[in-house]
């Protein structure tokens, strides 16, 4: 039984790197993750750009509830989530990188 365990971690293990070998983080992102946010300034940004759909406190309204988020997802797959446009009805949005640094930084308050 443990052996099974054991392969079947190596496997998954395997294919993780894979995925991420095969799909490196653009130049913006890691231009983003380079950088350190300002939770302050991210919370200003969301108020500005995603409270319309998110809710003043994130916890949803058209969009989901974005309590807790950083837990439920990684920093790169939040800035993918922000910036592609692939999740109708939100919106592409690219903001410079040290904004989404801040927008990282906030959402990783709540």
């Amino acid at each position: 039984m443990g052996l099974i365990i054991t392969a079947c971690v190596s496997i998954c293990v395997c294919a993780i790197v894979s995925w991420y070998s095969l799909h490196p983080s653009s130049p913006y992102t890691n231009s983003v993750l380079a950088k350190t946010g300002d939770p302050i300034l991210g919370h200003a940004i969301f108020q500005i750009n995603c409270s319309g759909c998110h809710g003043l406190d994130a916890g949803g309204r058209v969009g989901p509830s974005l309590h807790e988020i950083s837990k439920r997802k990684s920093p790169h797959s939040l800035i993918e989530q922000v910036t592609s446009g692939n999740t109708p009805p939100m919106p592409q949005f690219q903001p410079n990188p040290q904004a989404m640094a801040d927008l990282l930084g906030y959402l990783e308050t709540l």
